[in-house]
Order: structure tokens, then C-alpha cells, then sequence
């Protein structure tokens, strides 16, 4: 069994800004496996159950706020007896420009507190799709937005950003396919 979690915040608000890249990701996914979303209070989320040929296959988007998703992955996690290995979580990254993609297994938080509280609630060792959130990157290397980064990721994309963004839709679904058959790689994609 593969646990998939996509990183945002709940509500209207939030729907399209970089915070919320992990739930339009499993939005997505989801549509492409005809499977629906329910609420599931005892996870805090949002949760959507596929079958592959590698087995039971569940959507989560949990129903807290973005720092405090760690509740929710560990509920579901042990609820269903999914190890570390089995779990990917898909999220915005502020240090990577807009179009990047990168995976990678375990790792620090870098930064990102959503990830954070994963670390804390369950351990480091779960694979990762990093999708870049940040500006283009500047001279000195750095992409991310030097004041207000808060007011950055709960802003919405423009026009340009967004087809952008859609444009890594299908690269990561495909990654999340490898991912539960088991063919997961570690590399950076960029649109």
C-alpha cells in the first residue's frame, strides 16, 4: 500500500495560490484515475482510494492548516501499518524557481514547515516531489523572494506562472506512477 499526500491549505482562499501546488497535483491525479474525494474527520483530510497493480493506492490532502500536517499523515500512516518507504508527499518549494521539479528520499525540511511537521510527526525517510514555487533565480544563485516570503506563497500565480505550473501537471503524475510501482528516482526535471 502507497501513501500519496499533496501539501496545502483548506479553503477557497488558498485554492490557487504555491502553498496549495500539493493539492492541485492530487486534484489532477485524481481526475486521471476517476477517483473522488472524502472527507475523512478521524485523518484530518481529504482522502481518495485507487487500486494498482501495486496494490491499495490512497490520496491524501489533509484538512489542516499547512504547518500542521504532520497530524494528519502520521493518523493515516498508522491507521493503514504504511512504512516511511511507502509514503510521498508532494509540495511547493520556495528555494527551487517555478517549473523546477526535483525527488529525492529523506532529507532536512528545507525550510518548508509543512515538511517540517512531517519530520517531526513520522520520521525523515519518505520520498519527496520538491516543485519549485520560487522567482527566477537571481545572480547570487538565490530564487527565493527576498521580503514577505509568507505573502509570497499565499499569493496566486499569473497568467505566464500558471500554465507554467500546469505544464509540470503530467511529468508529475508520472512520477507519482513510478513512485507506486516502485521505480521512484532521485533527479530534477525542469520545464
Amino acid at each position: 500500500m502507497k501513501l500519496i499526500v499533496g501539501l496545502g491549505n483548506p479553503g477557497l482562499d488558498y485554492a490557487e495560490t504555491r502553498h496549495n501546488f500539493g493539492f492541485r497535483v492530487l486534484d489532477y491525479y485524481a481526475g486521471q484515475l476517476g477517483v473522488q474525494w472524502h472527507q475523512r474527520a478521524k485523518f484530518s483530510a481529504l482522502v481518495a482510494e485507487a487500486g494498482s497493480g501495486g496494490g491499495k493506492v490512497i490520496l491524501a490532502k489533509p484538512q489542516t492548516f499547512y504547518n500542521l500536517v504532520g497530524q494528519s499523515v502520521r493518523q493515516i500512516s498508522h491507521f493503514y501499518q504504511i512504512g516511511l518507504g511507502d509514503i510521498l508527499v508532494i509540495h511547493d518549494e520556495m528555494a527551487l524557481p517555478l517549473g523546477t521539479i526535483r525527488t529525492r528520499v529523506g532529507g532536512s525540511d528545507a525550510g518548508n514547515n509543512g515538511v517540517k511537521h512531517i519530520i517531526g510527526a513520522v520520521g525523515a525517510e519518505f520520498a519527496r516531489v520538491r516543485l519549485g514555487s520560487g522567482l527566477p533565480t537571481g545572480a547570487n544563485g538565490d530564487s527565493q523572494p527576498r521580503q514577505d516570503r509568507r505573502g509570497y506563497v499565499l499569493g496566486r500565480l499569473s497568467s505566464e506562472e500558471a500554465k507554467l505550473f500546469d505544464a509540470e501537471l503530467d511529468t508529475v503524475s508520472q512520477i507519482i506512477s513510478e513512485f507506486i510501482s516502485g521505480k521512484f528516482n532521485q533527479t530534477t526535471y525542469r520545464q
